[in-house]
């Protein structure tokens, strides 16, 4: 007897228990791609000894991650239509399990190299689907349940990850971290075959009606956003002449990027390609206002996640062991307040939950400015954890809120530009929480390698988490332009 593939099958199959399933598959995979972004800072010390790498070089293991994470996303919706769900889907699983046993057995850091990006190729290309099969499978008044089971699920990657990556260097070496993404990916693989479908998002079989890739579009994408993260880690140095010209040339890229998708947009009503990123998605009020706070909450978190460990450890005075151990109740009630919240996103207003989570938000941020070092360590566990309620607030409703009211064909792309924005406001904001630091050190007259901590260093560890504040009340005034009530239909 052959399985069932379709979706109207899968349902038949398996009824009511059946999208919790395809849930779970794809939570799996996604968990795995968020792990293998952020477990791998634990492996870079013990591999730039075994390659003798500088700082530099050792830079671009993460930084080729992100670039073809973010730039990736955008090809999720394409993707899709050419090859349907369980092709594309498994496809990615395939390439980060490439990426994790090539990595993890490179002699060579051309090969590591070369695996991570495989691996942030991955990882962008996954993240906006779970989003959208959450709104095709999923009934209006069930979203928000499912999104914060989801994200229950996956933010306890990057909370234990860390823990569990210090244990297996220890243990291991530095290869351990890159075979960890293995089970993840074969589990997924094995899921992806039972529960997830062949078709693409709009229900027809996969290639039926796909267009052409926008190639050129993708280029200027990729040299885009290569150029503008490559900048903001040249401004960390100082305003110099190379920051300048490749901020300029980003800024002209993404501009013809922009153009592009605005041509292919006017032309797609009369039967021409489909853009990457297309402008009719910020016609919407609550999407284009979505947008923006999904950059500006991308700045706050990736900047705190950042700011956070190393204000603990040459703030504070706390080792790196503590550090993670201190952390991890975060972590945990950041999981339980996203489910929560989730069931909430069922009920209640969508701008009034981001605004209740950002508010949160920038109050741990601000509060932080009263630790000092001989401050009790439970204050600093009580900040954080109200920050992570705040994000939990945040995390289930802001795609919701984003996806309900849009047309259903333009789903797949709306999942995928507002991970791309919230990515990209990553970026920026772990440059822009770094420069400010360095420069609030030099106004004080402090500096991050002297051998102690100091008040000066304290004073300008402060001001940067106020900044953070600051960022997060700005978001605000956009979180309160979301719509109050909106639905989407089910397809």
């Amino acid at each position: 007897m052959t399985h069932p593939s379709s979706l109207p099958e899968l349902r038949a199959r398996y009824g009511e228990r059946y999208r919790w399933l395809l849930l779970l598959s794809v939570m799996i995979g996604t968990m795995a791609s968020i792990m293998s972004s952020t477990i791998i800072n634990v492996a870079v010390p013990g591999m730039s000894l075994h390659f003798d790498l500088g700082q530099e070089r050792a830079q671009w293991v993460s930084s080729g991650f992100m670039v073809a994470m973010t730039v990736s996303m955008l090809t999720t919706p394409w993707l899709l239509a050419r090859y349907g769900y369980r092709r594309t889907y498994s496809g990615t699983m395939v390439l980060l399990l490439a990426g994790g046993v090539v990595g993890g057995l490179a002699d060579h850091f051309s090969l590591v190299l070369a695996a991570r990006v495989a691996e942030g190729l991955a990882a962008g290309v996954v993240q906006p689907i779970p989003a959208i099969i959450i709104m095709r499978a999923f009934e209006p008044h069930e979203q928000g349940r499912a999104s914060g089971i989801f994200g229950m699920g996956v933010v306890l990657a990057p909370a234990l990850g860390p823990s569990i990556g210090g244990v297996l260097v220890d243990w291991f070496g530095w290869r351990s971290i890159f075979f960890m993404v293995v089970p993840f990916c074969v589990v997924s693989l094995w899921l992806a075959q039972r529960f997830v479908p062949t078709s693409a998002p709009r229900g027809q079989a996969a290639g039926q009606g796909a267009d052409t890739l926008d190639w050129p579009g993708l280029l200027l994408a990729s040299v885009g956003t290569l150029c503008f993260l490559n900048s903001l880690v040249q401004f960390h140095v100082g305003f110099s002449w190379p920051a300048l010209a490749l901020m300029g040339m980003s800024i002209v890229t993404l501009l013809g990027f922009w153009r592009r998708q605005q041509r292919l947009g006017q032309g797609q009503a009369q039967g021409g390609n489909t853009p990457l990123l297309n402008p009719v998605l910020f016609t919407h009020r609550t999407f284009a206002m979505s947008s923006i706070v999904a950059f500006i909450y991308g700045m706050a978190l990736f900047g705190s996640t950042y700011l956070l460990p190393v204000f603990m450890q040459l703030g504070l005075s706390l080792s790196p062991s503590y550090v993670g151990t201190t952390l991890l109740p975060a972590g945990f009630v950041l999981a339980t307040t996203i489910a929560l919240a989730g069931r909430l996103a069922d009920r209640h207003p969508t701008r009034l939950l981001v605004s209740i989570g950002l508010t949160l938000l920038a109050a741990s941020f601000a509060l932080m400015v009263t630790l000092q070092a001989d401050t009790a360590i439970v204050w600093l566990v009580a900040w954080a954890i109200l920050g992570r309620i705040g994000l939990g607030f945040i995390l289930p409703s802001l795609n919701l809120g984003a996806m309900r009211g849009i047309d259903a064909t333009l789903i797949p792309q709306g999942s995928s530009a507002i991970n791309f924005l919230r990515i990209l406001g990553g970026a920026v904001g772990v440059s822009v929480c770094g420069i400010f630091l360095e420069w609030r050190l030099a106004v004080h007259g402090a500096s991050l390698t002297q051998g102690s901590s100091s008040p000066e260093r304290l004073a300008a560890f402060h001001e940067s988490f106020l900044l953070l504040a600051a960022i997060c009340a700005l978001a605000l005034l956009a979180a309160w332009k979301l719509n109050a009530q909106s639905a989407h239909r089910r397809e």
